[in-house]
């Protein structure tokens, strides 16, 4: 790699930094977690119905036809609500799917399926937190679900502002390391334990080895691979890393695995060939969510915002609960100079907005940000007013309360 590549790499994790952009990565097999990507990670697979479970009539005699009517009727309306939700969710109608969950938790309080197609449903929408809380209820309600363990270790790899990231990173490496004592031939889980342990800064042989269960088990496992190939790279053993990151790229094929590897080739600063995938990509599924997030955060750190903004819009559309995008299109106005559309945007982003978010957009990069625009093209008034908003969202902001004075000055 050349001089000139590694400068823009460190230029280009800076800015990723500056953004506050969640770079988080989990890969996985379409027959073990489903067939997209999201959130930066692979989507885990539906809950289990009827339809998607085979029969094999096989199992103890003592309880086989004594199932009492009342309860055969109340599992037929769960299993009902849980179809409605997978279909609903595969099709993206989220509020649909987040109700037809809910409707199961409403029925069968304890019901671990509906709290883990509930976390699918918030995991989609990128919303870490409250999908993080009902992960832990389907592992709680069925310790022997690989899936929820699976799924819960991919929430917690992603940073949360405010949160005590250590403890989720451990709980995530926890998490996984029952998910392969529980199946060892699954690859995924293996591929989760390499990657909690590598978020923790474990690069050792002990995280080599996980990935490479992974792709031992699941040679064709592309996005492992560059995982792996990670790896040996911070092992001083970049000989051995190209070839992978190689490997993988002519692996992808499909869309959701090219958006697989281009988001982990994000998570190595690779922006530029992660653009070449996404594109891919999008021609083959014009409506894939995550490559178009992906596509315009790389854009966005390649510094081409007036390329990302389509991009981004799209997402939104596709998917309107979600923050990143509003927050992502936001700095790309910023950016643009485009003040009164940053201020538009980030007013969206806000209803959607964590408490750890909501402060986040009263930043640099958001409404303070905002109001530097304003004050810079001589609108002290609507730079007021975004000070102000700014200042709501962090009252203790000394520097803030001083630029609004300024402002009405």
């Amino acid at each position: 790699m050349s001089t000139h590549t590694l400068v823009r790499l460190r230029v280009f994790v800076a800015v990723a930094a500056c953004l506050l952009v969640i770079v988080g990565v989990a890969p996985a097999r379409a027959q073990t977690v489903g067939d997209d990507i999201t959130g930066g990670m692979y989507k885990p697979k539906n809950p289990d119905t009827k339809k998607n479970t085979t029969k094999t009539g096989k199992g103890p005699k003592s309880t086989r036809g004594k199932t009492p009517k009342a309860n055969t009727a109340l599992e037929d309306r769960i299993d009902a609500l849980l179809s409605k939700g997978n279909d609903a969710r595969d099709a993206k109608r989220y509020p649909e799917a987040q109700e037809a969950y809910e409707g199961v938790l409403k029925l069968k309080a304890n019901d671990a399926r509906g709290a883990y197609g509930l976390g699918n449903v918030y995991t989609d929408q990128r919303r870490w937190e409250d999908a993080e809380k009902a992960y832990r209820d389907a592992a709680e309600w069925n310790p022997a679900n690989v899936d929820a363990l699976v799924a819960l270790s991919i929430v917690l790899v992603q940073p949360i502002a405010g949160a005590n990231n250590a403890k989720r990173l451990a709980d995530a490496q926890s998490f996984a390391q029952r998910a392969v004592q529980l199946d060892p031939k699954n690859a995924v889980a293996w591929d989760r334990l390499g990657f909690a342990m590598q978020s923790r800064g474990l690069f050792n042989n002990d995280t080599e080895h996980a990935y490479r269960r992974a792709v031992e088990l699941d040679p064709n496992f592309a996005a492992a691979y560059v995982h792996l190939a990670r790896v040996l790279r911070r092992m001083a053993r970049g000989n051995e890393a190209e070839p992978l990151y190689d490997h993988a790229i002519e692996l992808a094929k499909d869309p959701a695995t090219l958006v697989l590897v281009a988001d982990s080739l994000q998570s190595e600063q690779q922006w530029d060939r992660s653009v070449d995938l996404l594109r891919r990509a999008l021609e083959m599924d014009a409506r894939n969510t995550n490559a178009l997030f992906l596509l315009g955060r790389a854009l966005i750190v390649l510094k081409r915002q007036a390329e990302a903004e389509p991009y981004l819009k799209s997402a939104i559309e596709l998917n309107p609960q979600s923050f990143q995008p509003y927050n992502l299109l936001g700095q790309a106005y910023l950016a643009l100079g485009r003040y009164e559309d940053a201020e538009k945007t980030y007013s969206s982003a806000l209803d959607l907005a964590t408490p750890a978010e909501r402060k986040q957009l009263a930043g640099a990069f958001g409404f303070e940000g905002v109001g530097d625009g304003y004050l810079k093209a001589k609108k002290r008034a609507d730079a007021a007013r975004a000070y102000q908003r700014a200042l709501d969202l962090d009252p203790e902001n000394g520097p803030l309360k001083n630029k609004l004075s300024k402002a009405r000055g």
